[in-house]
């Protein structure tokens, strides 16, 4: 039998390696998967305590640190929903005129659509809407379903947040004191790289969380701005939703502004409609070219395929939340290979 040649031998050994990485990770995103309800509220207690950890420790200067984290964690309370009740306000002070105004809108797009070049026949418009109506009737018992199952999403959704709050008043009040807790319990020769790799993973992230809040506040308030001199409805709850559809790196904020576009074509007619696509095409530039760059290039190094692949990554594995938590995991784990690599090389470098 002949021998097996050294590149052989090396490609299994990569081969057999990377299986094992493979199925390592596929348990890992398993258990995730099985309590993603979990994993999702230490996300978000992370979160919370990533945006909370600086005015909690400043104001721990002068108070307690138990009354520094509870008056931060109220205040922050407090603010998002004095922001959600202005929202709900301005919806409901718009409703009424908002349903006159889409019907109106919706009429003149339909003769919009009539006229030259597109000509389309009025009895296919007439007869969509009819099959809409239909669809309504019949499927009346599924969407009840679908609505109560709505409910019991709600629920959920409640309970994580409760579970995000709880965790973050304990990373908030002795976050440093259970990472080094957690760094006694492992062997003396991995303390010194757990304690480098932990660092430079809080610092990446505290840097991305800040960063993504920073480029989302600023792409609301541009939208918002421009869609209150254009006239278009509801310009402040299009404005919230630019600012949580930002989460989502590269896809989230177009998303956004085309609901917005819609909204501006069934109200305001094609005109307006168009110069909110211009905004699409300005506030992406904005973001690509001005915003992530001078924000978030410090704490977030990855190339816009990479940040492009990981969302749509995520999302096919997780669906909306998969989205928002791909870019953070990615330039996470890539920092803590770097800060890893740089520990190692300095000591090599060592006498």
């Amino acid at each position: 039998m002949p021998p097996v040649s050294a590149s052989l031998r090396t490609a299994a050994s990569y081969a057999w390696r990377l299986l094992v990485v493979g199925a390592a990770v596929y348990v890992v995103f398993m258990v995730l998967g099985r309590f993603h309800e979990i994993a999702v509220a230490l996300f978000l207690g992370l979160v919370i305590t990533a945006l909370l950890s600086s005015p909690t420790r400043q104001l721990a200067r002068v108070v307690p640190r138990s009354l520094a984290v509870a008056v931060c964690l109220i205040g922050s309370t407090a603010l998002l929903l004095g922001v959600l009740a202005l929202v709900g306000e301005a919806v409901a002070g718009e409703s009424t005129t908002l349903v006159r105004e889409f019907r109106q809108g919706l009429a003149s797009i339909e003769e919009w659509l009539e006229r030259p070049p597109l000509r389309l026949n009025p009895r296919a418009l007439s007869g969509f809407q009819d099959r809409v109506g239909d669809y309504l009737s019949t499927h009346r018992s599924t969407l009840l379903d679908t609505a109560l199952s709505g409910a019991g999403r709600v629920v959920e959704v409640l309970t994580v947040l409760a579970l995000a709050v709880f965790s973050s008043v304990f990373f908030l009040h002795g976050g440093n004191r259970q990472w080094s807790w957690f760094c006694e319990q492992l062997p003396a020769s991995a303390r010194a790289h757990v304690s480098v790799a932990g660092q430079a993973a809080w610092r990446t992230f505290t840097g991305y969380t800040h960063g993504i809040v920073l480029v989302a506040a600023t792409n609301a308030v541009l939208v918002g701005v421009a869609l209150y001199f254009l006239g278009v409805p509801l310009a402040v709850p299009l404005a919230l939703l630019e600012f949580f559809a930002a989460f989502v790196p590269l896809v989230g904020s177009p998303v956004a502004l085309a609901v917005a576009a819609v909204v501006a074509l069934a109200a305001k007619g094609p005109l307006i409609a168009g110069l909110v696509v211009l905004l699409i095409v300005v506030i992406g530039q904005i973001e690509g070219h001005l915003l992530h760059p001078l924000v978030m290039s410090w704490a977030v190094r990855l190339h816009p395929l990479v940040v492009a692949i990981s969302v749509i990554a995520g999302a096919i594995a997780a669906g909306v939340v998969g989205a928002v938590v791909a870019v953070p995991m990615v330039s996470v784990a890539w920092s803590v290979h770097s800060a890893l690599r740089e520990a190692r090389a300095g000591t090599a470098d060592e006498p």
